[in-house]
């Protein structure tokens, strides 16, 4: 991802986490830590972009920063294919362990987590602007 990216990027933002969206400034801080402790990606199709990822990575740790995919690409694998590069780029960076947060009820996402062998470790509550709780998941690394 690069700043080119950030309209199309904040659209899907906005559209995907209407009760909490990080703001431009947000995203921006993000991707000026590129690459050193940032990695993030866009998925496109047909030259449009509709999904993104980004991981933080500091020492033998990771975190998923975020993960969206416009509503209309949902279910086709996007997720996976960016949760996949993802956790590869941890791997890269020799990285033990990743981490993230996932909305309570955001049932499709935990889904995908758990298939990717994460495991929830807690929950922190009110953790969204909206009230919601985020369980907090890793998984280890092989190597």
């Amino acid at each position: 991802m690069t700043f080119a990216d950030l309209p199309p990027v904040m659209g899907i933002e906005r559209a995907t986490f209407p009760a909490d969206a990080w703001t431009e400034t947000m995203m921006r801080g993000e991707l000026a830590d590129q690459p050193r402790t940032r990695h993030y990606v866009v998925a496109e199709r047909d030259g449009e972009i509709i999904a993104y990822g980004g991981l933080a990575a500091a020492g033998d740790q990771a975190d998923v920063q975020t993960i969206a995919v416009l509503a209309d690409h949902r279910r086709s694998g996007i997720g996976r294919l960016i949760l996949s590069e993802l956790l590869a780029e941890a791997a890269r960076r020799g990285t033990d362990s990743v981490f993230l947060e996932v909305r309570a009820d955001n049932d499709s996402a935990k889904a995908m987590y758990t298939a990717f062998g994460f495991e929830p470790i807690g929950t922190r509550l009110g953790y969204y602007d909206d009230g919601a709780d985020a369980i907090v998941m890793t998984r280890k690394l092989d190597g």
